[in-house]
């Protein structure tokens, strides 16, 4: 025994430090977590099998570890929204202006990184991104910062935008061979929202690309003129997903500008409320489908577009999913961009069917009033930003919802409004777990929380047969996918507010999520299979 813990340590500080596989992103996660949702599908389901419904009751805390960042003051509140990373049995993840690598095993912390802020909205930070030996992250002050991931010293910074003009970034940064994508937040002073690739070694800017197509180019047409498309918004603050047969980039973009006020920008406002497919080596636009032409509502449609092949009418296809903060329920081609299926998942009165596309048409008349507009959803959304699962081995794509209603105010009449232009005032709110029949957006079962209030959870699956969410009173649930039933939970200290993982360490499986500012680690105990 007296050499085996220094033969481990010696394994362990290797493996710590070699650099990450870029063969790592294409695959479900096992025995790392490189990205975002895991891999480029956006699926957040694991293959692991060792947790699974047999056993799941005999789920038991490992470690937790409390990231003191120092936000304690924060009006957004304290809270890890990252999603870990892991790489070689390290776990790096973020807070605003901070970045941490902790042993997975244990929860001891090896390195900790403070970005000395000039300012910016501390809203939440999504996380980092890896390429080999080098880690990303964007700053609320809006810079791109690379650390070395095996010291946490910092390399470079550039800046993404202008702090001044109230762009924050808080996605996680998406690493598609040598280009680091990031994308940017900011809806108060009506400025355009975009992409950016950078070069992991340099910090060079590659490429970007607009929200609002330029004059005179295709999409201007969707805009009254310049000064219009030049405040447009479209901003990009969730991390997109990745095809590399097809080498196509896809990408949630957020609502126009101004947000409430839209009678200064006539017309369905191009690329903002849109999935749009790009060439990550150049920015390149492909193909497009708005999920809400011309929106008044504050519904980002941002939403994690999540991809997998699977059959549709009785031939394969290669699909692409997402449900919409506006409350539709889209299936794409993602090869064409194509619409197959639009349908709401909860109930909705804004829109007035489809058109030709696929698209929502939407109701004038529920557009903000100046004696008020009774609308579902509320503009937080039938769901938001965290993400959902799509489990293979059930057919079933998982969203954590919202059954809400607002009364929506239109509070700017000019002829030019500016800023949000409006306001809602909230009337329900209800949270719900839901279970959609990927192929025609129909609800197979719903899991709705007690008591009115809301909550929006994101979402694991696992080929053991599990989905794992948080919920409004601070448990962390493991539900059977298959039915909505409750397997296991367990209350926290505070309500999930990231992601979680799952992973696989020296033949042990770990379920990792955060609630507040705090990590949790469980795993099954020893002979509790």
């Amino acid at each position: 025994m007296t050499f085996r813990l220094p033969a481990l340590l010696g394994v362990a500080l290797a493996l710590y430090g070699q650099p990450l596989d870029p063969a790592k992103l294409l695959p479900p996660a096992t025995d790392t977590w490189p990205t975002f949702n895991g891999d480029y599908s956006g699926r957040r389901f694991s293959p692991l099998t060792q947790i699974n419904a047999r056993n799941v009751g005999n789920l038991a805390l490992a470690w937790a570890y409390r990231a003191d960042s120092g936000l304690e003051s924060n009006p957004f509140g304290v809270q890890i929204k990252a999603t870990p990373l892991l790489i070689n049995g390290v776990l790096y993840f973020t807070m605003p202006d901070h970045a941490w690598a902790l042993d997975a095993r244990t929860g001891r912390q090896l390195w900790h990184f403070k970005w000395e802020s000039t300012g910016g909205i501390h809203i939440g930070n999504r996380g980092v991104g890896i390429y080999r030996d080098w880690l990303f992250f964007e700053t609320p002050d809006d810079f791109l910062v690379s650390l070395d991931k095996n010291t946490g010293k910092m390399r470079w910074s550039v800046q993404i935008a202008d702090v001044k003009q109230q762009y924050f970034a808080t996605p996680a940064p998406l690493i598609i061979g040598a280009h680091v994508i990031v994308g940017v937040g900011g809806d108060s002073l009506d400025v355009p929202g975009f992409l950016k690739a950078y070069d992991p070694e340099t910090g060079k800017l590659q490429w970007r690309w607009d929200s609002a197509p330029k004059p005179g180019a295709s999409g201007s047409e969707t805009w009254p003129n310049a000064e219009a498309m030049g405040h447009g918004g479209g901003m990009t603050w969730l991390p997109g997903t990745y095809d590399p047969q097809l080498d196509l980039l896809y990408w949630g973009t957020g609502n126009p500008n101004p947000v409430h006020a839209g009678q200064g920008r006539a017309g369905d406002n191009l690329w903002t409320c849109s999935i749009v497919a790009l060439r990550p080596d150049t920015g390149k636009l492909v193909w497009w489908f708005q999920n809400s032409p011309h929106d008044t509502h504050d519904w980002d449609g941002v939403q994690t577009p999540v991809l997998f092949d699977a059959e549709f009418e009785g031939k394969p296809r290669k699909l692409l999913a997402q449900a919409s903060r506006n409350g539709y329920y889209f299936l794409l081609d993602r090869t064409t961009g194509k619409s197959l299926v639009s349908k709401p998942f909860v109930d909705v009165n804004w829109s007035k069917g489809l058109d030709a596309k696929g698209q929502p048409i939407r109701d004038p008349g529920k557009d903000p009033q100046t004696d008020g507009s009774f609308v579902n959803p509320s503009g937080n959304g039938a769901t938001n930003w965290p993400a959902p699962s799509f489990d293979p081995d059930t057919g079933l794509f998982y969203v954590s919802a919202v059954d809400s209603y607002s009364v929506y105010y239109l509070t700017d009449t000019d002829e030019k409004p500016e800023g949000y232009g409006g306001r809602e005032n909230a009337v329900f709110t209800r949270s719900v777990l839901k279970a959609l029949d990927y192929k025609t957006g129909n609800v197979r079962w719903s899991h709705p929380y007690p008591g009115p209030g809301g909550g929006i959870f994101n979402l694991l699956t696992t080929a053991g047969g599990l989905l794992f969410s948080g919920d409004p009173s601070r448990n962390f649930i493991a539900f059977d996918p298959a039915n909505g039933k409750p397997l296991w939970h367990v209350r926290l200290a505070a309500t999930v507010s990231n992601g979680a993982i799952t992973y696989l360490l020296d033949g042990r499986q770990y379920v990792l999520v955060a609630a507040g500012d705090e990590l949790y680690a469980f795993t099954l105990p020893a002979g509790g299979e």
